[in-house]
């Protein structure tokens, strides 16, 4: 019993020593205590004022630190700064501000991430287009916070900082995409490509391409070899042979039906708010539906930015205006906008883009006894994103864009001895808005909800003085999207997507006319669901990459199923070489016509409509490409092979102007080309030659001429540009040259046959061949601190070349008489821009 006491007291005083122990340990004692201490322990001196160190305690050092241990223990838990003289003495200060600076960049990738956000408990600063900042510090222990949308939050403070000199600071995605760059400067500084097949344009590091001044998206993209415009027009992009509405165009996730101002001349999306493009020819992710030839993804910045931004800008066509503004810590604001400055001057770009909208319209040659007058073209567009931050796993992004174009004229003519006026008019405008939410569950899944609705509208009311009518059309696309996606890091080799996305489209057509009175509406809803899943596999060497994946469709309307494979798949080998194979599947519902030549006052003449499965049917699309390409000191050769088949197209979507103009047939085209790239950069010089080869065959089982070349069978297309970088000086040249369009003529010798024109073999011949060049500079000047001055000028077609794009024949006094189309003479543009 006495043993059993003894044990129980004696547990009693270890447990009461160690609590005793632990409570002193966690008591704060005065600094000077410390100091005697050490000065007892190491033999050596403190040199301090008094009054610094009196007012301060702390918790004691832990047993066994080394001198230079203790002192920064002290240091970081005081804010005073210790230094060891050469003389064995320690001067105590006090901290004065000091300047952290370093780059902020991707832990994978180790690309510098702009605008990351940099705070301390006084100062707040962003990292620039390097990753660089610079940020004070009025506190040897103060907490420093490194935030950047989409990575993890880094949390330090400036006594972990190692040197005085500029380190570098890695941040890690909260969710990892498995794709990566394969080749940078793919032309020029800013263009990338992609392991999955896409290419990438971010204009925050851009340099400048041959004509262009200004960031113009779909101009751009024309530089890419396969992808053109016949008519040099952003509305009529050709992707691999397709016509301009087989292309999927988005701007931050929502469908565009509208892509262009003049009518098609200037891109319509914001250079200022648009930062990165995402471009496929082939192999699209299973997430994208439409877009049989191609896809073009524009996206704004995803950063929230901690400081004001600024830009105003004037060109010969334009006044812009871009803000990006900070809303508190967790969310920003942007809002861009743009006007044709036609209501105070009148350019002479101003008006060559008009003559040549107008050229052989109603608009510029009117029937010989009305005259046109007060003819104005204006034009608009803004456009915005907020993104707010709602924690660090939960984001939320709202977009907005207003788009509109309009041309007025009077037309004139004297009835009944009376001289009589009427206005007539064309309208084409898109309004669009969309709501993202996105959350980072962990490192590892990731959900995104997107939901937008998009409206486009293209009217025109066509006075006839004549026969004292008026002739009004309308078509108006009205589509509701909402699409979940889930991606899921099942390990660091592979990832899982998967998703669900429906749309409901209704697309409206009006024809009306009041004397003699006719009208025809026709308003058309479709519904389509889609479910989709994909699989993505990296390797450890990162050589290999696959995408995988397959997009069920139905079509409600329908009760039809589509299926839809998408392959992209990419291999280095031997360091310097890497092959690729691309493939998809693609289906679209949409689609544009043309009932009549002069539709729209002759100006826009297609018109949107939506696939009936019986004489318009839904287009179906299959594609397979490989590539090889050898990337290495500077030097990139790149060639890519392909084979692509759509079914579905009719007639009138393909803008015949011959024999088949008014035919209503269905049928397909075949597609084989091969586009090659050569770039070589030496410092700061990037030139290259790009070539495609396309043979491009319509088939129409239906028509006399069961096979024939393709409206946009252009056979031959070569690019040679070059771009030069010095400091703040951007200069860049270009010369394009392709086969001529084909063209169909009538029979030598035997143009007429009753009464209408005797065609030849449709598309057996060529227009002249088509050649153009460009030039463009532009020089930065720092005006002071926080602001930049940029001057731009271009010339675009510097040889002034009279270049065909497009001819056909009419019958006009039983004789045929023939009209060509020209592209743009030589046209200037100039630039001066203020960033601040």
């Amino acid at each position: 019993m006495r043993k059993k006491i003894k044990e129980i007291v004696l547990i009693f005083l270890v447990v009461f020593y160690n609590g005793l122990f632990c409570q002193t340990k966690n008591e704060t004692i005065p600094l000077s205590q410390i100091i005697a201490f050490l000065e007892t322990k190491y033999q050596l001196q403190f040199n301090y004022a008094e009054d610094i160190v009196k007012a301060i305690s702390i918790k004691e050092p832990i047993e066994g630190l080394s001198l230079n241990e203790s002192l920064s223990y002290l240091q970081k838990t005081t804010g005073l700064e210790f230094t060891i003289t050469d003389s064995n003495i320690i001067l105590i200060k006090p901290y004065k501000a000091r300047v952290l600076c370093g780059y902020i960049k991707d832990q994978e990738t180790a690309l510098p991430l702009v605008a990351a956000t940099i705070e301390s408990s006084g100062q707040a600063t962003t990292s620039d287009e390097k990753g660089f900042f610079k940020i004070r510090i009025d506190k040897v222990s103060e907490p420093i916070v490194i935030r950047f949308l989409g990575y993890n939050t880094v949390h330090t403070n400036f006594n972990m900082v190692v040197t005085d000199v500029c380190q570098d600071y890695y941040l890690k995605p909260s969710f990892q995409s498995l794709s990566e760059v394969l080749i940078s400067n793919y032309l020029v500084n800013g263009i990338s490509k992609i392991d999955n097949g896409s290419y990438e344009i971010n204009f925050l590091n851009f340099d400048i391409l041959p004509g262009l001044i200004e960031a113009d998206v779909l101009q751009s993209v024309q530089n890419f070899p396969g992808i053109q415009s016949l008519n040099e027009t952003v509305s009529n992009i050709n992707i691999r042979g397709g016509t301009n509405d087989q292309n999927l165009i988005l701007w931050d996730g929502i469908k565009m039906y509208q892509s262009g101002h003049f009518f098609g001349l200037i891109s319509m999306y914001n250079p200022q708010i648009t930062q990165k493009v995402s471009l496929r020819k082939n192999g699209s992710s299973v997430a994208y539906s439409d877009g049989v030839s191609g896809t073009i993804d524009m996206q704004t910045s995803k950063p929230i930015n901690s400081s004001f931004k600024g830009v105003i800008g004037v060109n010969l066509t334009d006044f812009n205006g871009f803000v990006d503004m900070p809303l508190g810590k967790n969310s920003s604001f942007q809002f861009a906008a743009r006007k044709s400055i036609s209501d105070f001057i009148e350019t002479p770009t101003y008006r060559a883009f008009f003559e040549r909208i107008s050229q052989n319209t109603e608009v510029e040659n009117n029937v010989s006894s009305i005259t046109n007058s007060n003819k104005t073209f204006d034009f608009y567009d803004t456009s915005l994103r907020w993104i707010y931050k709602i924690s660090d796993k939960d984001q939320i992004r709202i977009n907005f864009i207003n788009v509109h174009n309009e041309l007025d004229f009077n037309e004139n003519a004297i009835i009944n001895d009376l001289e009589e006026s009427r206005e007539s008019s064309l309208s084409q405008f898109s309004i669009a808005g969309a709501i993202n939410y996105e959350r980072n569950w962990n490192k590892n899944l990731q959900t995104t909800l997107e939901i937008y609705e998009t409206d486009y509208k293209l009217k025109s009311i066509n006075s006839n003085l004549v026969d004292s009518q008026t002739f009004r059309q309308e078509n108006i696309v009205s589509e509701t999207s909402s699409k979940i996606e889930l991606n899921y890091n099942i390990n660091n080799r592979l990832q899982f997507l998967g998703g669900y996305h429906f749309v409901e489209t209704e697309i409206t057509n009006l024809d009306d006319v009041d004397n003699p009175l006719f009208r025809v509406l026709v308003s058309e809803v479709l519904r389509a669901h889609g479910v989709f899943s994909g699989l993505g596999f990296k390797s450890l060497n990162k050589k290999t990459n696959i995408n995988f994946g397959i997009r069920y469709n139905y079509l409600e309307k329908f009760k039809k199923t589509l299926w839809e494979p998408r392959l992209s798949f990419s291999q280095k080998f031997l360091k310097k070489f890497n092959w690729e194979v691309l493939g998809e599947y693609k289906h679209q519902n949409t689609s544009q016509i043309i009932n009549f030549q002069n539709d729209f006052l002759g100006i826009e003449k297609r018109r949107w409509q939506l696939s009936n499965n019986d004489d318009i049917p839904i287009i179906k699309s299959r594609q397979i490409s490989s590539a090889i390409s050898y990337n290495s000191n500077g030097w990139l050769f790149d060639i890519d092979g392909y084979f692509k088949t759509v079914k579905g197209i009719t007639s009138q979507s393909q803008g015949f102007q011959n024999q088949f103009e008014f035919l209503k047939s269905k049928g397909e085209y075949e597609v084989r080309g091969i586009d090659v790239l050569v770039r070589k950069k030496i410092n700061n010089i990037n030139t290259w030659l790009s070539y495609s080869y396309m043979d491009n065959t319509y088939f129409f089982s239906e028509m006399s001429d069961k096979s024939f070349s393709s409206n946009y069978n252009v056979s031959h297309v070569l690019t040679i540009g070059s771009a030069y970088k010095l400091k703040n000086f951007k200069v860049s040249a270009g010369f394009n040259w392709h086969s001529g369009k084909p063209t169909t003529e009538p029979k030598k010798d035997n143009e007429i046959v009753n009464g209408n024109i005797n065609y030849d073999l449709p598309n057996s011949t060529n227009l002249r061949d088509y050649s153009r060049v460009d030039l463009s500079a532009i020089y930065g000047l720092k005006l002071n601190d926080g602001i930049m001055a940029d001057f731009g000028l271009s010339l675009w077609n510097v040889l002034n070349k009279e270049n065909e794009i497009n001819s056909f024949y009419r019958m006009n006094n039983d004789k045929v008489n023939k009209t060509v189309q020209y592209s743009l003479g030589i046209t200037a543009n100039a630039l001066f821009r203020l960033t601040f």
